[in-house]
C-alpha cells in the first residue's frame, strides 16, 4: 500500500482555505467560522487520511474547558458532526475508559484521558524542561509566567508559573487554550506562520471583541503580526480582560523558527506599558534563549 507524504502546515492551512471558498458568501468570514466537520472534509480524497480517528478526535477537543457534561446533541452542534456518528464515536470512548456517561445521556471526560497530554509534555523537550525557567521568570519578576504553542489557531498553554495573586477572570493552567489573534503570545506565534499560512488563518478566523480595546480589524491585525517579524516582543493591552496586560517574546529553534512563546502577564493598573518593555522583556528574553538551547 503506498503511504503518502505527511502535509506540511501550509497544505493542511490551503486544504482550509479551499473548505471555506468553498461555502456560500453568506456562510463566510466573521459569521461562520469552520467546525471540526468542515475541516475534515478538507481531506476528503486523501485515501491516507482517516477520517473516523478525526471524528473521535474532534469530539475529545469539543469537551475542553468544558465544566458541564455535554449530550450527544451538544456535542453534534459543537463540532458539526451528525448525530450517529457522535454516539459512535461516544460508545468508542466509553469502551476505552476515555469517556463516561451516568445517565446514557450526559457526557464527560475521564482521567484518562490526561495520558494522553501527558505522553507529549513528557516527550517533548521544550515542554518537560520549561517549568524550572517559567519558574525563575515568575520568582524574579513577581508576576504569571507562561509557555505555549500555537494550535488550531488558539494558544494551547504547555507551561505556566502563576504569581500568587490572580489576575484574570479564568484560571489558566496547561492545557488551557486562548484565542491567538488577541493575545500577545499568539501573535507571536502567528508571526512565525508563512504568508500562505497567516493569510488562510486571516481568512477564517472570528475576531470577536473581547473588549472594546480588541482589534478587530483583519487589515490592521496582520499589519501588527507582521510588523512583528522584525521584532523580539508583542505587547497586548486589555484585548483579552480589561485590567490585563502581557508581553510576549519568541522560543525560537537552531534554525531560527518559532517554536514556542513565553510572556508574562500583569495588572494594567500596577505596570505601564514601557515598564514592561524595560524591566519585564529582559527577563523574556533571557529564558527565550535558555529554552531554545533546548531544541538544538
Amino acid at each position: 500500500m503506498s503511504t503518502a507524504p505527511p502535509r506540511s502546515a501550509a497544505q493542511r492551512e490551503r486544504h482550509t482555505t479551499a473548505t471555506l471558498a468553498a461555502r456560500p458568501a453568506a456562510t463566510r468570514g466573521h459569521e461562520a467560522p469552520l467546525n471540526a466537520a468542515d475541516e475534515i472534509r478538507a481531506y476528503s480524497g486523501d485515501p491516507d487520511f482517516m477520517a473516523t480517528l478525526a471524528r473521535g478526535l474532534a469530539v475529545v477537543r469539543a469537551f475542553t474547558q468544558q465544566r458541564r457534561p455535554l449530550t450527544i446533541a451538544q456535542l453534534a452542534g459543537k463540532t458539526g458532526i451528525p448525530r450517529a456518528a457522535v454516539r459512535r464515536c461516544l460508545y468508542t470512548l466509553s469502551e476505552l475508559g476515555y469517556v463516561a456517561s451516568d445517565d446514557g445521556r450526559n457526557f464527560t471526560l475521564r482521567p484518562r484521558i490526561l495520558a494522553l497530554g501527558h505522553a507529549y509534555l513528557t516527550s517533548s523537550p521544550l515542554a518537560s524542561s520549561a517549568q524550572p525557567i517559567l519558574d525563575h521568570v515568575s520568582d524574579t519578576v513577581h508576576e504569571s509566567c507562561s509557555m505555549s504553542i500555537l494550535e488550531g489557531g488558539e494558544i494551547l498553554y504547555i507551561g505556566r508559573s502563576r504569581a500568587a495573586s490572580r489576575i484574570m477572570s479564568i484560571d489558566l493552567t496547561v492545557g488551557s487554550r486562548l484565542p491567538a489573534y488577541c493575545t500577545s503570545m499568539g501573535r507571536v506565534l502567528l508571526s512565525g506562520l508563512d504568508p500562505a499560512e497567516l493569510a488562510a488563518y486571516l481568512g477564517r478566523v472570528r475576531l470577536a471583541p473581547y473588549t472594546a480595546k480588541t482589534q478587530t480589524s483583519t487589515a490592521k491585525l496582520r499589519a501588527i503580526v507582521e510588523g512583528l517579524r522584525s521584532r523580539d516582543c508583542a505587547i497586548v493591552d486589555q484585548e483579552l480582560e480589561i485590567g490585563l496586560r502581557s508581553i510576549s517574546v519568541p522560543v525560537r529553534d537552531a534554525r531560527g523558527r518559532i517554536a514556542a512563546a513565553i510572556n508574562i502577564s500583569v495588572q494594567a493598573d500596577r505596570v505601564s506599558v514601557a515598564d514592561m518593555e524595560a524591566k519585564l522583556k529582559p527577563h523574556l528574553l533571557a529564558a527565550a534563549h535558555e529554552l531554545g538551547l533546548l531544541l538544538n
